[in-house]
């Protein structure tokens, strides 16, 4: 299978890099750390009317039609440049909640019992695991919502966090009464399934999984220049064979994510989707915890923006799709604890079994 991007997708890219490059370079994110991640809304607009948030709604619909590989191609472009902000659920709340898709409307998500990024800031919060079939709280819903949250301490300076009240989606358990392994397990797919079951919560997996990549990328980047312009007893310290070392792992960890990433966004296929994010969460933290070791002490300062990928990578790690539980449905899909749903059928659609006649 080729996996060689298209002129086109290139470009779509590059100019996302190049929006980013204009719209939030290294000043303005230093400028949302020191007013400890409160969202520009007018920087939210910007994404807006580029498209980021429309991408995949339909032209009839006032998008751009593409589809979920260009998505990802967006997704880690604002991963490398630390990008704040609730733009996952955004995203995906595009066509669902009034102005997502231009920007005018910041969309988070209540997941599990997570703590909600962005809240005090959210215009509507998607709640369940099958938040696109339900209704956003938004309104006087929203406002009780807020009102019982309490503010926690993040990791991550860019990401403020709030503990939620423990909400109940319509026609399931109480998030109270799910248990972890319920909270991870993919969709089962039966003729009362509708279509986008499970595709809520496997697509933000996804997506969260692009941001790590390019959060992974950049900070392979970084090390690399570092370790050539860095200079120690009369030499570059890219010149050590220690620091060789460390860099060719960096890049070892980022290319095989970005193969399962971009290869997961082909599919949809929730053990492929689970395969990505396991990956990237991987190259992202253990890249961020490499480049600040070829950063030295210097890597450790406020001043530098190693840090903040490494926490916004721990906390990504921790968001729609865990390590234990990406394991749990790669172990599922290849043991015998049964068929999983693959690609399409996730949402809704039976997959024949394999082999037989017809």
């Amino acid at each position: 299978m080729d996996f060689q991007l298209s002129d086109d997708q290139r470009a779509l890219r590059s100019g996302m890099r190049d929006l980013l490059g204009a719209v939030f370079d290294r000043d303005r994110l230093r400028a949302a750390v020191e007013r400890d991640g409160a969202l520009d809304r007018s920087l939210w607009r910007e994404l807006g009317a580029a498209g980021f948030f429309a991408l995949r709604l339909p032209e009839e619909a006032g998008g751009v039609g593409l589809g979920l590989p260009e998505a990802v191609l967006l997704f880690e472009e604002a991963g490398r440049a630390l990008l704040p902000g609730p733009l996952v659920a955004t995203h995906l709340a595009a066509g669902l909640v009034e102005g997502a898709a231009e920007g005018e409307a910041v969309v988070t998500a209540v997941t599990a019992d997570l703590p909600v990024a962005h809240l005090a800031e959210a215009d509507a919060v998607l709640v369940g695991t099958d938040a696109l079939a339900g209704e956003p709280l938004a309104g006087e819903a929203l406002r009780a919502f807020v009102a019982g949250a309490r503010p926690v301490r993040s990791m991550d300076p860019l990401t403020p966090l709030h503990r939620a009240p423990t909400p109940v989606a319509a026609g399931s358990r109480a998030a109270s009464q799910r248990t972890p392994t319920d909270a991870e397990r993919a969709p089962a797919a039966t003729e009362r399934t509708p279509a986008h079951a499970g595709r809520f919560r496997f697509e933000a997996a996804l997506l969260t999984a692009a941001e790590q990549l390019g959060s992974a990328a950049r900070t392979t980047e970084a090390a690399v220049q570092h370790a050539g312009d860095r200079e120690q007893f009369g030499s570059p310290i890219g010149s050590f064979q220690a620091v060789k070392h460390l860099c060719a792992d960096m890049l070892a960890r980022t290319e095989p994510a970005r193969a399962a990433v971009y290869a997961a966004a082909l599919t949809g296929d929730p053990v492929e989707i689970a395969a990505a994010k396991l990956l990237a969460d991987e190259a992202a933290v253990r890249n961020a915890r490499d480049c600040l070791q070829i950063h030295g002490g210097m890597g450790f300062t406020w001043e530098a923006d190693v840090h903040l990928h490494l926490k916004r990578a721990w906390l990504r790690a921790s968001s729609w799709l865990t390590g234990a539980g990406a394991e749990e449905l790669l172990a599922a899909g290849l043991g015998a604890a049964g068929r999983l749903p693959r690609s399409s059928a996730a949402y809704g659609r039976p997959v024949p079994e394999a082999g037989g006649g017809g």
